[in-house]
């Protein structure tokens, strides 16, 4: 197992506080982002609820984010935890196929995540 520097570390948390208040200050419409354990910074629980006019519209997707010790050099792991039909989501892991093309997101949370989320390539940048 590779070792990570000190510099790497305080790196990847100043950015991750960063982004986590970031998302706090101005939270992103149909998305709900909160730490699994409020002592790890690398593990994020997302909830995002379907968007109106589109047939996700009612639903509720649960997703965790887990980031390397060397983010933002390394990028994070996103996995759906809720089970659901996707092209771009594998069946049996849930995970995506290709984070840039995924395309459940109505336009404005489209736009609102870019804007926001800058972390994760879930929608293009």
């Amino acid at each position: 197992m590779a070792q990570h520097s000190n510099s790497h570390v305080a790196s990847s948390q100043k950015a991750l506080m960063l982004e986590m208040k970031s998302l706090q200050e101005e939270p992103v419409e149909g998305f709900k982002i909160t730490l699994v354990d409020e002592a790890d910074l690398y593990n994020w629980e997302v909830a995002i609820f379907g968007p109106p006019n589109t047939l996700y519209e009612g639903g509720y997707f649960k997703a965790r984010i887990k980031f390397p010790v060397d983010y933002p050099y390394s990028p994070p792991a996103f996995r759906f935890l809720t089970k659901m039909w996707h092209p771009n989501i594998y069946e049996l892991l849930r995970d995506l196929d290709r984070l840039p093309e995924v395309t459940m997101l109505s336009p404005l949370q489209n736009e609102a995540l870019r804007r926001t989320f800058k972390l994760c390539s879930i929608v293009p940048m």
